[in-house]
């Protein structure tokens, strides 16, 4: 086809630096053409108003499009949708051109077609090829960041996307191609998602937040003022708080691992790694670092709310009247050595499981679990992850130490906070705990290296099966 032979001239221009041409001349054009000038290339862009060139990178050249479109065999296409409508008359000009659309939307669905293929509608004479929607400006002006240096390309010609692959990475940018112009709509939609991973933890954590703090708020405060009269409204901003952020904390981390366990039980009890996890498993599973790092989040304002603990009003205010109880009674505060194996243990455990939580969270980190092989990183994950929800653990039976079996400490019968708090970490761990025997860890392992039960002569149930690594 024409088309493609057209392509594949632009295509041999650009495996040097060559002539790109941008039409737009707002921050991802502007950032763009700072960034193919870094890289070599020569840059024309296509103005309506020529003359005002300040903002634009030095270096650059400023022509009408009608004047630009003809320096280069790649076009750019950095615009708006709504502003489309002055290429309609360069129509002729832009036969066998590979226009480069990078616009995206205000919302999902605003349109019934995609902007890339209204685009080849309106200009039916050039090549229309997605990309670079997915990269901010940001990112091309700081050199592309682990996170967002991947340029998502779709259309319908092969060489028209081999140039702008080449020119990609020009700019030293992976590149990753996503079918056909169809697959616009799905491209234009990515950086319209607001944080897709992390719904799922955001709700978790928000409706366990709610939930440890309106029952602290009952036992504590209103408990107070229906049976003594007594006004303890003023614990809610710190005391409370400090109660619901380390029981959150800890949930969501055993939520963490949880899902891992259940799967293989799920895999014992089938038999079979090729059997589909049910649809909320797979989603649970694939949010546990959102899940992680939320605890993690929670871990910290627990550690920073402690620390206020010493100079709170409510605070002084006992000890100062303590200690002069004691004085005005001749009384002596004698040191109880059980009370300060508790008082050291608790911290211990606390200072041991918060320093490998903080590891968790580092190591999460694109930049960090990149330079890790799967050993290491499940490792860390897994055998230290278990250790740190272990510790925190010991940390919350050790805070309560007696308080379990002590009638008072239940008020209107309802426990201490930290005590249905750790419902789900002693789930998870007795699941770990069984999972580690000798009985069960074999059948697991031989499970996901292939073997299946009852499975002679014939194929898998599910090739196609969402199953992924599991960290248990």
């Amino acid at each position: 086809m024409k088309t493609d032979s057209i392509a594949m001239a632009a295509l041999g221009g650009l495996h040097k630096p060559g002539v790109v041409c941008i039409f737009g001349t707002g921050d991802f054009g502007r950032s763009l053409g700072f960034r193919l000038l870094q890289a070599g290339y020569e840059v024309v862009y296509g103005s309506r108003h020529p003359g005002n060139s300040a903002l634009l990178p030095e270096g650059a050249k400023v022509m009408t499009h009608q004047e630009a479109l003809k320096t280069a065999q790649v076009i750019v296409v950095a615009v708006h949708r709504e502003q489309y409508g002055f290429l309609a008359p360069l129509s002729s000009a832009l036969e066998g051109k590979i226009l480069v659309d990078v616009s995206n939307n205000l919302r999902r669905g605003q349109y019934l077609e995609s902007n890339a293929e209204y685009l080849s509608m309106l200009v039916p004479e050039a090549t229309v090829v997605k990309a670079f929607n997915t990269i901010s400006a940001w990112a091309l002006q700081s050199g592309g960041l682990d996170a967002n240096r991947q340029v998502l390309i779709c259309g319908d010609c092969a060489g028209a996307k081999q140039a702008v692959v080449d020119l990609a990475h020009g700019l030293q940018l992976t590149t990753l191609d996503r079918g056909s112009l169809r697959a616009a709509s799905e491209l234009e939609d990515i950086p319209l998602q607001l944080f897709p991973l992390w719904r799922l933890p955001l709700y978790i954590s928000a409706g366990l937040l709610a939930a440890f703090f309106i029952y602290n708020v009952i036992r504590d405060v209103v408990h107070a003022r229906v049976t003594d009269g007594e006004d303890k409204s003023f614990r809610i901003m710190i005391s409370l708080a400090n109660k619901a952020f380390p029981a959150v904390a800890l949930v969501m981390l055993s939520l963490c691992y949880l899902p891992g366990a259940m799967a293989a039980v799920l895999q014992l009890y089938n038999g079979t790694k090729y059997r589909r996890f049910p649809d909320w498993l797979d989603r649970w599973m694939l949010c546990r670092k959102q899940l992680g790092l939320s605890a993690l989040g929670f871990a910290f304002l627990h550690v920073l709310y402690t620390l206020v603990i010493p100079i709170r009003y409510y605070v002084t205010q006992r000890r100062a009247t303590f200690y002069t109880n004691l004085i005005k009674e001749n009384k002596t505060y004698e040191f109880n050595p059980v009370m300060a194996w508790r008082s050291d243990s608790y911290l211990s455990m606390g200072m041991l499981g918060f320093a490998l939580f903080i590891l968790l969270g580092i190591t999460s980190l694109p930049s960090i679990s990149n330079s890790l092989n799967w050993r290491e990183f499940s490792f860390i994950q897994s055998k230290l992850g278990h250790t740190a929800l272990l510790l925190c653990t010991a940390h919350t039976f050790l805070y309560g130490w007696d308080n379990f079996l002590n009638s008072n400490a239940y008020k209107w019968c309802m426990p201490r906070s930290y005590i249905l708090a750790l419902v789900v970490p002693c789930v998870v761990l007795v699941l770990k705990a069984v999972l580690i025997t000798p009985c069960m860890d074999r059948p697991v392992t031989r499970i996901r290296q292939g073997w299946e039960r009852n499975a002679r002569g014939r194929a898998p149930a599910d090739n196609g099966s969402s199953h992924r690594p599991l960290i248990l």
